[in-house]
Parts: structure tokens; sequence; C-alpha cells
């Protein structure tokens, strides 16, 4: 295996988790191509979800949509995404020059998806990516939905600094997640997170928790946070499109004892709330009511 594939912070998560040299990926799993069966994946998405710092270092993950054939690669090593957040959005501004990004292209009906990270430049009608890292990921809570698309106009942004009473009870509700980390060296990772209902606990407006469960044990996510606690997470209203963005930081609890009181979990993280921004009508994809994954420990 190539000695680059994990770097310092995943390679202490995977100690702090007692996995040591066990399951280490190949070097050929994590590459700087998009093979030619996930160039025919992209082209028939319609949704990515990025992961970038803002000017001000805080992290934050957004979602791009477009009709299928919106993601396009280009000589393997190249994505080109003919999307950019709107003006409105916590990404807009960064986006416009040139920024380090983590991609997740996700398909819920077929339980897919595929991880791309890289320095992204702007275009004329979105940005193009050189990747560093393209890799398939663990599928196992994804929630099955079919999607349509409905034309829309993002509301203006809602922003506080702690969330509502309607935000919590949207963020208890929520089946799926994503969260954009980036390590030490500003390389940003955009990841999923799903469960039944009820798995993402607020302990208060300013303070999430939820369990880690059993992966890919790669610990991209948690071996970011290990050396660059800024994290960003996006929940996404399936129903209305709207969108809630989060940033702030992240902490991993390792102790064996909180986690057993948590179905499922291997470990908890905990998520300090110090920016929100509340998009209503910021997808024009509407999804179907959830298929929950058979793999979802009961929350």
């Amino acid at each position: 295996m190539a000695a680059d594939v994990y770097h310092q912070g995943e390679r202490a998560a995977r100690r702090r988790a007692g996995l040591g040299d066990q399951g280490e990926v190949s070097a050929g799993a994590v590459r700087a191509q998009i093979p030619e069966v996930a160039q025919r994946f992209l082209l028939q998405q319609p949704m990515l979800v990025l992961g970038a710092a803002d000017d001000q270092e805080r992290m934050w993950a957004t979602l791009l949509t477009g009709r299928p054939g919106f993601l396009r690669a280009e000589n393997g090593g190249i994505l080109t995404v003919e999307s950019r957040p709107g003006p409105g959005d916590p990404l807009h501004d960064r986006l416009s020059r040139p920024a380090p990004v983590g991609m997740l292209a996700i398909e819920p009906a077929r339980h897919r998806r595929m991880r791309m990270n890289g320095r992204a430049v702007p275009t004329a009608h979105g940005i193009r990516v050189t990747l560093d890292q393209v890799y398939s990921n663990c599928s196992k809570y994804i929630q099955k939905r079919e999607q349509k698309w409905v034309p829309t106009t993002a509301a203006q942004p809602k922003r506080t600094r702690a969330l509502t009473g309607d935000q919590e009870r949207w963020i208890t509700g929520a089946d799926t997640f994503f969260i954009a980390t980036a390590d030490r060296d500003g390389n940003a990772d955009a990841s999923h997170r799903g469960g039944n209902p009820g798995f993402v606990q607020v302990m208060s407006p300013t303070l999430l928790r939820w369990p880690d469960y059993v992966g890919n044990a790669m610990f991209n996510t948690l071996g970011n946070l290990e050396i660059h606690p800024q994290a960003g997470l996006l929940f996404c209203d399936w129903r209305t499109g709207a969108v809630l963005h989060l940033s702030g930081t992240a902490r991993t609890d390792w102790d064996p004892a909180h986690a057993a009181a948590v179905p499922g979990a291997q470990r908890l993280v905990e998520f300090t709330v110090t920016e929100v921004i509340e998009i209503l009508g910021a997808s024009p994809l509407r999804w179907s009511e959830p298929v929950v994954s058979r793999f979802n420990p009961p929350a």
C-alpha cells in the first residue's frame, strides 16, 4: 500500500479505533482518475454535494444541482460541473476563485456514492476540478429515494448563530445529512451520514451529537477532525427543496462507555454550531418518501 493513502489524522483515528494496519485499502483503491464506469455514473446524476472553506476558514457543505449531464469527466482526471452556488449560499464567493474542494456524488435510488477531492477553478457556468482523489464509498446507510425536478427560486438566506425550534425539529427528524471537513493543509472532503430519524440528537441550540456507525474503516472524516476540528453540515428537506447549512467545530468522543449507550454506535461525534444559514427553495429536486436502509441501527 502506498504510504500516502492515509494522512496523519486518519492514521491516528484508525489507531484510536483499534485497527492499526488492519483493513488498509490498497493503493489502487484511491486514484486521481475517474474510471469509465464512474464517468457514466456521473453523467446520470442531478446533484453533487460539495465541501469547502470560506474566506474566514469556516467549513461549509452545499448542494449543486443540474439536469443529468451537468457533471462530466474530462480526460479521466478532470471533473466539469455546470453549476455554482447561488448568491445566498455560504460558498458563493469562495468558489468564484480557485479553491480546494471535496465532493460527493450520491444516488439514493440505487444506493451508490462516490467521493472526489481536488482543486476547483471557476468557469463561465460552474467549476472545473482537477482531481487528487477518486474512490467509491460505503453505501450502507443511504435511504432509497426517487427524485423529480421542480423549477424553483431560492429565497433570501436566514442567518442565525443558533438553531431555531423549527430547525431543531428538522434535524431530529432527518435520516440523512452531509459533512464537510478538511485536513491541516486545507484539502477538503465531503461525506454522507445516514440513519433512522432521531439518529442526530439536538443537545442544545448550539450542540448536536450523532453516532458513528461501522463503515469502510478509512476514517476520512474522523481523521480530518483529529487534526482540524472545523466542519460544515448540510441538511436537505427532501420534500420542499429547502437546505440548512451549519458551520462549526466537531470532536469525536472515543469513550466506549458513551458509545455503548447508543445502538450501533462505534463512537460518538459532537458538533458545536457557530453559524446557521437556512435557504428555502434552494434545490429544484423533490424526493419520494424514503425506504430506509436495512443497515440502519435503531435510533
